[in-house]
């Protein structure tokens, strides 16, 4: 088996810590960088630099400003709003499929996350945010369509910084644990009626909480990330 190069290795290090950057907020839309920059901060070339950046925006996450610029786009929130809506239809269809299909699919390891006492539940926001992000995903992978699994995937890559914004409130983390044990287990009783009307319910809240964000809530996310 060929293993990856060098070079490969350090373009994808640098790949995941930007796009960690953008996603916790050490870099907010509008924010504008170089190639040199990133080198220098990271103690590479700019070659891995490059092919990390083309691979960034190639994905949507940041776009050439000028010769060596490059900045994070700022938040389309109508866009955002239609991948929610994509979502919906995806997440839908998965566990209409996973209430009617024989035998149940072993959920077991979503148990063992959502279905437990309250003295047991994740409090870090970084933490629910990745366990939020695995439901939805498990729970589309489960249904056993893998083109389904796929786009509900890149919707997820898509809209991950505007979701991670819904845990800087501890309400949120507490309310998205009642709602998945409520989801999962009409999920386990096979109730899909019951299932439809709290997985869009679920996924709606989520949506309005996109029109309530604000550049000055990004600042304010970015500056407690920093102290943290």
């Amino acid at each position: 088996m060929k293993k990856d190069a060098p070079g490969h290795k350090l373009a994808e290090r640098v790949y995941e810590q930007i796009k960690r950057d953008i996603f916790e907020f050490r870099l907010l839309p509008g924010d504008r960088f170089t190639e040199s920059e990133v080198a220098t901060r990271m103690g590479v070339s700019r070659t891995p630099v490059r092919q990390a950046l083309f691979k960034l925006e190639k994905e949507g996450h940041i776009q050439v400003s000028s010769r060596n610029g490059w900045h994070v786009p700022q938040l389309d929130f109508e866009f955002l709003e239609n991948l929610y809506d994509v979502r919906v239809i995806l997440e839908l269809a998965a566990v209409k499929r996973l209430c009617e299909v024989e035998p149940m699919p072993d959920l077991s390891a979503l148990k063992q996350v959502w279905l437990v006492p309250a003295d047991q539940r994740v409090s870090d926001m970084h933490k629910i945010a990745e366990l939020d992000e695995r439901f939805h995903e498990d729970l589309v992978a489960a249904a056993g369509n893998p083109e389904i699994a796929r786009i509900h995937h890149d919707v997820t890559e898509r809209i991950r910084i505007i979701r991670r914004l819904d845990f800087t409130q501890p309400e949120r983390i507490a309310t998205t644990y009642q709602e998945h044990g409520q989801i999962l287990r009409q999920i386990l009783r096979r109730k899909w009626s019951s299932c439809e009307l709290l997985l869009r319910s679920h996924i709606e809240s989520s949506k309005a909480e996109v029109r309530k964000i604000t550049i000055h809530k990004l600042h304010a996310s970015r500056s407690a990330a920093l102290t943290r």
